[in-house]
């Protein structure tokens, strides 16, 4: 016979599935939000991620062994700290309070955007390192302008470079710390899959936090499984 608690997780459970099968309005909902923000959030850091991994791969200069030091580090920085840091800049007295955009799914990509960036650089810079440096000098030698010789580079290196996408593009859709700081955890604006969860396992509704985990943890795997094909593909 099944006891109290593990008929109740049993129960809460079988409700989950039964949200996700019926296709359950706000499993939609935090989870459109929580894909549409890490898209947007790791376009932009790629936009600026990846030519800085390369241009810091390809150029020499001084400081540079410190800067990939400190972008290594940035891996590392624990996702509260990036959303108080970016709250205090975004807050109305702050630096960049004229913006509006604190409590606001702008401000959510923002911040997603800004914790993402060091991953995108560095895995940029690490498949770039790997490529011959001569290919990159063959390039120019045989008359391509410096933007032909970038896509040169980037074609040889575009499964690691892909990889740094969809590595970033999982670490946005799973991470609370700057979501939650930044959003605010509004209701029909700025709740995310991993917000909604917190919000739901605190009020004891375990059928739709396990919904939400259980189709957060089908976008995740699926996000790895596509890295590791690209890494295979790149090997």
């Amino acid at each position: 016979m099944i006891n109290g608690p593990m008929q109740t997780l049993l129960d809460a459970l079988a409700s989950a599935l039964r949200l996700i099968v019926t296709l359950d309005a706000d499993v939609l909902e935090y989870a459109g939000r929580t894909l549409l923000i890490g898209l947007f959030a790791t376009i932009l850091a790629s936009l600026l991620g990846v030519p800085l991994g390369v241009l810091i791969a390809e150029r020499e200069f001084p400081g540079k062994r410190a800067l990939v030091t400190l972008l290594n580090t940035l891996l590392a920085v624990p996702t509260v700290v990036v959303g108080l840091t970016l709250y205090v800049l975004l807050s109305r007295h702050g630096p960049l309070g004229s913006l509006q955009l604190l409590f606001t799914v702008r401000g959510i990509i923002l911040g997603e955007a800004v914790l993402v960036l060091p991953i995108v650089t560095t895995f940029t810079l690490t498949a770039v390192a790997r490529i011959d440096r001569d290919v990159r000098k063959t390039a120019l030698a045989l008359g391509a302008s410096p933007g032909q010789a970038f896509w040169t580079v980037m074609r040889e290196a575009r499964f690691g470079v892909l990889a740094a996408v969809i590595a970033a593009f999982g670490r946005v859709i799973s991470e609370v710390g700057v979501a939650m700081i930044l959003g605010g955890n509004i209701d029909r604006f700025t709740r995310t899959m991993t917000t909604a969860i917190v919000l739901n396992v605190d009020m004891g509704n375990l059928a739709l936090a396990l919904a939400l985990g259980i189709v957060l943890l089908g976008v995740a795997l699926a996000v790895n499984v596509l890295l590791q094909s690209l890494q295979g593909g790149g090997g």
